[in-house]
């Protein structure tokens, strides 16, 4: 259920709202939505590849946290390290945008819990944590329609290509992620000059390596879910040691 809202200073003076990383509040997604503005963020961390929509089948630009269904591998990082960078597209819950203002989710389980902080401050400004929200909307607002483009000048260019991701883990697991689309290395080798030139006056050209560049995290992510798993596997092998009475 959503009570969606226009968010009021008046209304909502007392409201709080926990914007804290948990798997309990929805965070718990492996492939999220981002837009171009994010790349630079994102590249340190996550994949950066195309996704579909189920509904449309429009393609989006999205960050990959985990290899299957409802894993994301992020989550401690984003706990133990506010500086850790998270996809605005969650940061943003459970906020929505009003026109030039905002709007909230009411029944978001965010809203009103423990632990949540206050959106105003007792003069009725902003609180940070609000501000917080109010500067992310304002880079996702523009941020969608450059992705939109963005991706529409890639297709006409025929620089998307489908791309599946294979991975075997310690616990013996084969994952395999489909569904995904990336940069099509060799068709961006052949695109004429008159074309590159262009890609890069509109920036395109650094989208395009960002997300080739972004494609060795995967197997950083592989690595770092086989070092779980060795550590998970290995504190269930240690037992108490016997002592004879």
């Amino acid at each position: 259920m959503t009570q969606i809202v226009p968010l009021n200073k008046e209304k909502h003076r007392n409201l709080k709202v926990d914007g804290r990383p948990s798997a309990e509040y929805g965070d718990n997604q492996h492939f999220v939505q981002v837009i171009v503005n994010e790349f630079p963020h994102l590249v340190v961390h996550y994949p950066i590849l195309f996704g579909k929509e189920q509904a449309t089948g429009q393609l989006f630009c999205g960050a990959m946290l985990g290899f299957i269904e409802g894993e994301n591998q992020f989550l401690e990082d984003w706990r133990a390290d506010p500086e850790f960078y998270r996809p605005l597209s969650l940061q943003r819950a459970p906020f929505y945008a009003h026109g030039p203002e905002l709007a909230i989710d009411l029944d978001h389980p965010r809203v009103e819990a423990e632990g949540g902080k206050p959106l105003f401050t007792e003069h009725g400004q902003p609180s940070r944590y609000l501000q917080s929200i109010i500067w992310a909307f304002q880079d996702l607002q523009p941020g969608i329609e450059r992705t939109r483009i963005f991706i529409a000048r890639l297709l006409e260019l025929n620089l998307i290509e489908p791309i599946d991701i294979e991975v075997e883990f310690e616990d013996g697991t084969l994952r395999h992620c489909e569904g995904l689309y990336t940069v099509n290395q060799e068709v961006l080798s052949r695109i004429p000059d008159a074309v590159a030139l262009e890609l890069f006056r509109r920036g395109y050209l650094t989208l395009i390596h960002l997300m080739i560049a972004s494609l060795k995290q995967v197997r950083v992510m592989a690595r770092t879910k086989n070092a779980r798993l060795l550590q998970k596997t290995e504190s269930l092998a240690v037992t108490p040691d016997l002592k004879a009475s």
